[in-house]
């Protein structure tokens, strides 16, 4: 048989084998050297064969790891639902995101069931904040740090931004207490009383919340129909119907469905920003659990300074870690005075330990073993899904901590929230992640966590709670 033969025969048995489920989607394919030894293949006949499949979609390369089989949106390719476009309105925040919330069951469908040991990065960094808590400290306790934050770190994170492609002053830079206080502070900084805020939906139920305080308005910008963010011919129409004072999006795997913004909406983001004089808030805070390639921010590209760049570690690192960082644009001196204002200054010693932790390499080496976990947490998460009973439309995201799952229409995750506490279970009922009440079909399920016997289990029960045809699937 001749070479070209040997990888068609190769490629068609495997593809036959992933087609009839003998390695399902997340699971490794047997290595080059097996495949070698087994089918009597050259090295180079194997790497031919999967390389055809990689390009096909069906199969995907991991360094180090091998090749996996693909994992694909579910829901027989079947686009997830649009949001609606309504006009601008007040915000009112659910009581049922301060009963999850007070559980500490955002990212957990098991909030009692604690993980065992700490994973080595947390390890590394809790020892870095004990030696700069331990070092002499000549005085500065009697002291409050600048308004900006400890230059070290703010020299840190812009060395970190650096290798994604934005080079910032550590001057631009100004820590804060979490991302969700970064948000806070540009919101303040660029709005007033009653001014229109758009914002993705479904969206982050944090910004809904800050919208609620600062008592501004929402509007409602439908993601697109190609898991690529905000759709951005829809907000070009809200922007000439309305006057819209700031746009928040989190370009890098926005939460709940992890989308990912490509660079061309990204540019025309910011030409709409000049055109219509907005201030463009960038929730930049799920970028560094990217799978692949760690996506440039939108901060990257703004020569006018209109993008106010937020984030904070508690996603790629520790949500116990209360540091956050903001970059204002044409806003940041006010945001300063903000900070001053509100905050007044951020633990020195605690910023000191994570500077140190970072320069000495302990925070890039941890958020190389993270990706690699929670990508293996996600593909075990869209494999159990896809066992679900009914039809029920999953995103695949390329970074993140969560799924956005879509369900029948005749399911409301809000009447069974309830009865899921019952099971000693906690969704996250779609209707959350928007101001109008949308999306009452869609749950929000996190990969953050290892799947162990107990998540599984609490996985199981969900179809027959949520009344999906054929009850319990396990």
């Amino acid at each position: 048989m001749s070479d070209a033969y040997r990888y068609q025969a190769l490629e068609s048995w495997l593809e036959r084998g992933i087609r009839e489920l003998r390695w399902r989607e997340g699971e490794r394919l047997p290595s080059i050297r097996t495949l070698c030894r087994e089918r009597g293949l050259s090295k180079a006949t194997v790497q031919h064969a999967l390389q055809r499949l990689e390009v096909r979609g069906l199969v995907e390369a991991r360094p180090k790891a091998g090749y996996f089989v693909s994992v694909r949106s579910s829901g027989f390719g079947q686009p997830l639902s649009r949001a609606r476009i309504e006009a601008p309105r007040p915000v009112s925040v659910s009581d049922l995101l301060l009963d999850i919330m007070g559980r500490s069951a955002a990212f957990d469908l098991l909030p009692e069931l604690r993980c065992g040991a700490l994973p080595p990065g947390i390890v590394a960094l809790n020892r870095a904040i004990g030696r700069a808590l331990r070092r002499p400290a000549q005085g500065s306790f009697q002291y409050y740090d600048e308004p900006a934050g400890d230059p070290g770190l703010r020299a840190q994170l812009a060395l970190h931004f650096s290798r994604r492609g934005w080079r910032v002053e550590p001057e631009r830079l100004c820590i804060t207490s979490g991302c969700q206080n970064a948000l806070f502070l540009a919101l303040m900084a660029s709005c007033k009383r009653a001014d229109v805020v758009a914002v993705e939906s479904p969206g982050f139920y944090g910004v809904m919340q800050l919208i609620e305080h600062l008592e501004l308005q929402v509007i409602e910008v439908p993601t697109g129909n190609n898991n690529s963010g905000m759709d951005i011919d829809a907000l070009e129409e809200v922007l000439k119907r309305w006057k819209v004072r700031a746009c928040i999006v989190s370009p890098a795997f926005a939460t709940p469905g992890g989308t990912l913004m490509p660079e061309s909406p990204k540019r025309r983001l910011l030409s709409l920003a000049d055109q219509y004089d907005l201030a463009v808030i960038e929730d930049d805070i799920y970028a560094d659990t990217a799978f692949g390639p760690v996506p440039d921010p939108l901060k990257a590209l703004d020569d006018e300074g209109r993008v106010i760049l937020c984030s904070s570690f508690s996603k790629s690192l520790s949500r116990d870690l209360r540091l956050g960082w903001i970059s204002g644009g044409r806003w940041h001196e006010r945001i300063l005075q903000l900070k001053l204002v509100t905050q007044l200054a951020s633990s020195r010693s605690l910023q000191q330990g994570v500077a140190e932790f970072m320069a000495d390499g302990g925070y890039a080496a941890h958020l190389r073993r993270q990706r690699i976990g929670l990508r293996e947490q996600r593909d075990q998460l869209v494999a159990m899904l896809g066992r679900w009973p009914g039809l029920v439309r999953v995103g695949v995201p390329q970074g993140g901590l969560a799924v956005w799952a879509e369900l029948p229409s005749t399911v409301d995750t809000l009447e069974v929230y309830p009865k899921a506490l019952e099971q000693g279970v906690v969704i996250t009922p779609g209707p959350l992640f928007s101001a109008s009440g949308q999306f009452r079909n869609c749950l929000r399920i996190s990969f953050a966590h290892i799947w162990n016997d107990a998540r599984r289990d609490a996985l199981a029960l969900l179809p027959g709670v949520l009344g999906l045809q054929g009850g319990n699937s396990r």
